[in-house]
């Protein structure tokens, strides 16, 4: 029976995930996830750069410049340019603060929504680490817009 009802949910839910994502994209990101800058996809791989800002610490920023790779995943919806999963492996570069001058890297995944033509949200989770520094894990909420073709 549990093998029944788990076949009827994978049949129902193919039309859910069966979108293609479209060929090219160009995000203009404008808070925070994956950086304010801009961010090139083409296929299921992106490749982003900008600045970062982040609060470990309520009420204190610290900044970091940002570049790594995107991979999307499990495309979901009817639109053209549907919304997805992904994980990303990013190069940080402290600005201030603690982090000054000090190189690390960054893994997160989240969820993109297209919320109405180009513009999508997304909320991640991304865990950092830089030498001499503990392992930071916090959430990465973001805003972009995007243009697909």
């Amino acid at each position: 029976m549990k093998l029944l009802v788990f076949g009827a949910l994978l049949v129902m839910s193919g039309p859910l995930f069966a979108q293609r994502f479209s060929r090219n994209e160009v995000s203009i990101n404008g808070f925070r996830n994956p950086s304010i800058g801009l961010e090139y996809r083409r296929s299921h791989v992106s490749v982003h750069a900008g600045y970062y800002p982040t609060n470990f610490t309520s009420g204190v920023t610290t900044s970091f410049v940002r570049t790594g790779l995107t991979y999307w995943f499990l495309p979901v919806g009817q639109r053209s340019n549907p919304s997805s999963f992904y994980a990303s492996g990013s190069y940080v570069r402290g600005l201030d603060r603690d982090y000054e001058g000090k190189n690390g890297v960054m893994g997160e995944a989240g969820f993109r929504w297209m919320v109405w033509q180009g513009l999508n949200l997304r909320l991640g989770i991304a865990v950092l680490k830089a030498p001499g520094q503990d392992l930071k894990v916090n959430p990465t909420p973001g805003i972009s817009y995007s243009f697909a073709w």
